[in-house]
C-alpha cells in the first residue's frame, strides 16, 4: 500500500491547460522547427524557378541533395503545396501553396508598401527619391522624400513625366506593351517637333534605349529632362510580371553617382527588387 502511494505521488500531473506546457517550451520554441525551414526554402527555389524543374534542379536551387530534397518533396506533395507533372516529373509550385500566395497578397496595400521603402531608400543614397505609378494620361508621380540638402527641380507630387525623355517614363515605356505608349509618344514626339526639341531620340534610337532598360531593368539619364539633373530609376513588378510602379532617384550632375554600377544603382535595384519579391514576382516570371 505504501509503494502504490508512493507510485501515486511521483506520477506526473496531466493537465488540459496549455499555458504553462507553452511557457516550458518557449525556450525550444525560439529555435524554430529545422524540417519547416528546409521545406520553406524548397518552396523558395521552386518559386524563384519561374517554371518546372526536375528534382536535380531543385536540390540546385535549395542547396541540397537530391535524396534530401525528394523525401520533402513527397511530403510537399501530399499536402498540395507542391504539384508534379506526370509525364515529366518535373515539380512546381502547388494548388494550396498558391492559395496561400493570393492571400497573403490580398493583405498588402502596393500604395501603402512601397511608399513605406521611400524613407529607408533616401537615407541609405542621401538623394531624392520619388516613387511613380501609372496613371490615365502617363507615368504620375504620387510620393517623394528628399534629403537634407537643397535641390531645385520643378517636379514635385502629382506631376506628369515624359516617356521618351525621362528616367521614369522610359522605364514604363520598357516594360508596357507597345499598344499602350505608342501614342503617347507620337505625341510627345511631335510637340517636340513643334517646339524645336531636336533631343528628342527618334523611333529607332528611343528603341535601342529601352531594349537596354529592358535587359538592365534600370533606366538612366543625364540633363535630358532636366538640365544639370542626372536620374536611375527601376521598376517594381506584381506576381504577373506586370510594371506597377517605378521608383526613382536623382541629383546634380557631377555629384549624384550615376553609374549603372555605382552605389545609388545598386541600392535602387535592391529595394525595387525586394519589392517585386514581396508581391509575387519571381524573376523567373516571363516580363512583357
Amino acid at each position: 500500500m505504501r509503494n502504490a502511494t508512493t507510485a501515486a505521488k511521483k506520477a506526473p500531473i496531466v493537465s488540459d491547460d496549455t499555458d504553462a506546457d507553452e511557457e516550458a517550451a518557449s525556450g525550444s520554441l525560439q529555435a524554430g522547427v529545422q524540417s519547416v525551414e528546409i521545406a520553406a526554402n524548397i518552396l523558395k527555389a521552386l518559386a524563384s524557378g519561374g517554371s518546372p524543374l526536375p528534382l536535380k534542379g531543385v536540390a540546385k536551387a535549395a542547396h541540397m541533395s537530391r535524396a534530401k530534397v525528394h523525401r520533402y518533396l513527397v511530403s510537399l506533395k501530399r499536402a498540395g503545396l507542391v504539384a508534379q507533372d506526370t509525364r515529366s516529373g518535373d515539380y512546381r509550385i502547388g494548388p494550396a501553396t498558391v492559395t496561400l500566395g493570393l492571400v497573403g497578397l490580398r493583405g498588402l496595400s502596393p500604395v501603402r508598401t512601397m511608399n513605406d521603402a521611400l524613407p529607408g531608400l533616401r537615407d541609405r543614397i542621401d538623394e531624392t527619391v520619388t516613387l511613380a505609378i501609372w496613371g490615365e494620361t502617363g507615368p504620375v508621380i504620387i510620393a517623394m522624400e528628399e534629403p537634407g540638402k537643397p535641390i531645385t527641380i520643378n517636379v514635385r507630387i502629382g506631376s506628369v513625366l515624359s516617356l521618351g525623355m525621362s528616367a521614369i517614363g522610359r522605364t514604363f515605356a520598357a516594360f508596357m506593351p507597345e499598344a499602350v505608349t505608342r501614342d503617347a509618344i507620337a505625341r510627345e514626339r511631335a510637340a517636340a517637333a513643334m517646339d524645336g526639341n531636336n533631343i528628342y531620340p527618334d523611333t529607332a534610337g528611343l528603341s535601342e534605349v529601352l531594349a537596354e532598360i529592358h535587359t538592365r531593368r534600370m533606366a538612366r539619364v543625364r540633363g535630358t529632362l532636366m538640365p544639370g539633373i542626372d536620374a536611375l530609376a527601376a521598376p517594381i513588378f506584381d506576381h504577373t510580371g506586370k510594371v506597377i510602379a517605378v521608383i526613382c532617384s536623382f541629383g546634380r550632375a557631377g555629384s549624384f553617382d550615376s553609374r549603372l554600377t555605382g552605389k545609388i544603382a545598386q541600392t535602387l535595384a535592391d529595394t525595387t527588387a525586394d519589392l517585386s519579391r514581396q508581391f509575387g514576382f519571381a524573376d523567373g516570371t516571363p516580363l512583357g
